[in-house]
């Protein structure tokens, strides 16, 4: 793109850096905040943390305006407003942890951050590199035996921590596959699926009133049904088994319209989660936890090891009422090494009230929203598939964080998305980013042809 084009960008772009520029200064406003709430003064190292988040904001929309200048204008900023949100609930909780070093919870702000510019710029480079998504497709079983051995990997090389496998210790560092796992299974069903979707939609038989999977095309439904319950018996992960099965029930709906597909698929799921959550100790402890959550604080629940997160959780929900104690006036550190993992969202339901998680869980939706309307606008059906594939699975993982903490659904131990602690998931989410922007820049190339009149200006909607 040339600098006068580059000057021209098209009217989505300048909405992007508007949004940018309200971001930068929600988040180091939200930085000063805590630090004139919790020490009584502007923090010492405002300065460069606001120059670190501008240049976050600056070169991905620098990027964007080079390689994907007709890409969603939303995406990038609701992106960045999550991860600068969680750098600042992480630097909230960092000060109580450092004042009360007897928690023994290591401080995770710094170590966020530099995640987060690795994320941005794994992001940037999969722009710079990926220029058709469908180049994608060329790879599917390729990406799908390296999702597969990443997947079960923690099962046989993993760290045992907190009760699940899924982790791999490399040296210092620990990497949890599960996040690069899920991308690449949405690629690989959006690929398989564009291939196979008459198949699956159009044969079998009808029985009740629904038309049955055929016999045929059973296979890969109960090859992933096997692969998610060996997760859940041998790594404990209740969360990337239910991504996981989630996600493909998900596609292969929206590829075939066949709602047998899905009751098929949840019958199927349902029945394995009752036995193993039955048969499995650590994922009943789990379900246990879930429908008692109180007999953790009695006398009997503590002899018995059960985990008092949820219940305390329940308790920093109802503390932070309607609008919330303020931004540094709670007690996360209560939940212990859980509050800047998938319980921080207790930290915005105590000090940004039932508001703030409102708030929080509407951008995700926004932001899968707009996946979903990327996935929409494509032409090609593997560009649909992979970005509501994306999208969905986005919302799965807020799912179950979110209904985990808020004592809906049993808790899974997974990040939420761009807030909490994690480097893996940050790494993972930004790419996903990535995908998306790709997908939508795409999609409106060829809806909007490039002509010498719209090569450098907003196109004319054509009749």
């Amino acid at each position: 793109m040339s600098i006068e084009a580059f000057a021209l960008a098209p009217d989505r772009r300048r909405t992007e850096a508007w949004l940018l520029v309200l971001v930068v200064l929600i988040t180091v406003g939200g930085y000063a905040y805590v630090g004139l709430s919790m020490q009584g003064g502007v923090p010492s190292g405002l300065a460069g943390f606001g120059v670190a988040v501008f240049l976050l904001a600056l070169i991905p929309h620098i990027a964007v305006r080079l390689w994907a200048p007709r890409a969603d204008p939303l995406i990038l900023p609701i992106a960045l407003l999550l991860t600068g949100l969680g750098l600042v609930l992480l630097h909230r909780l960092d000060i109580t942890y450092a004042a009360k070093r007897y928690l023994h919870i290591a401080q995770a702000g710094n170590g966020q951050l530099m995640w987060t510019v690795i994320g941005v710029g794994v992001c940037i480079g999969v722009l710079l590199a990926l220029r058709d998504h469908r180049w994608l497709q060329r790879y599917l079983y390729v990406m799908m035996t390296i999702a597969l051995v990443l997947l079960m990997a923690p099962a046989f090389f993993g760290a045992d921590q907190f009760g699940a496998k899924r982790w791999i210790l490399l040296g210092p560092l620990s990497l949890q596959p599960g996040e690069f796992v899920k991308i690449m299974i949405a690629v690989f069903f959006a690929g398989y699926l564009t291939v196979n979707r008459d198949a699956l939609a159009l044969t079998g038989r009808r029985v009740l009133g629904m038309r049955l999977p055929p016999g045929r095309q059973m296979g890969p439904i109960v090859t992933i049904w096997i692969l998610s319950l060996l997760v859940l018996i041998f790594e404990r992960d209740l969360g990337t088994s239910l991504i996981f099965f989630g996600l493909f029930v998900i596609m292969l709906y929206l590829a075939t319209e066949r709602t047998s597909w899905v009751v098929f698929g949840v019958v199927m799921f349902a029945v394995g989660a009752f036995v193993v959550g039955s048969l499995e100790p650590h994922v009943h402890g789990r379900v246990v936890a879930w429908l008692h959550p109180m007999d953790a604080l009695t006398p009997k629940g503590q002899a018995a090891g059960m985990s008092d997160q949820l219940a305390k959780a329940l308790f920093s929900f109802g503390s932070g009422g309607v609008t919330g104690t303020g931004l540094g006036q709670g007690h996360p550190e209560l939940i212990g090494f859980a509050g800047n993992s998938d319980f921080i969202l207790t930290t915005v339901g105590e000090e940004l009230g039932a508001a703030g998680v409102m708030a929080v869980i509407l951008l995700y939706a926004i932001l899968a929203q707009r996946g979903l309307r990327a996935g929409l606008v494509a032409r090609d059906p593997f560009g649909k598939l992979l970005a509501v594939g994306l999208a969905s699975a986005l919302l799965l993982q807020v799912f179950v964080v979110s209904g985990g903490v808020l004592g809906l659904i049993p808790l899974t131990g997974k990040a939420l998305p761009f807030l909490a602690k994690g480097g893996s998931s940050m790494v993972a989410n930004w790419l996903t980013v990535a995908v998306l922007l790709r997908i939508s820049d795409s999609a409106q190339r060829r809806r909007e042809p490039e002509t010498p009149r719209t090569a450098t200006r907003e196109p004319v909607p054509q009749t």
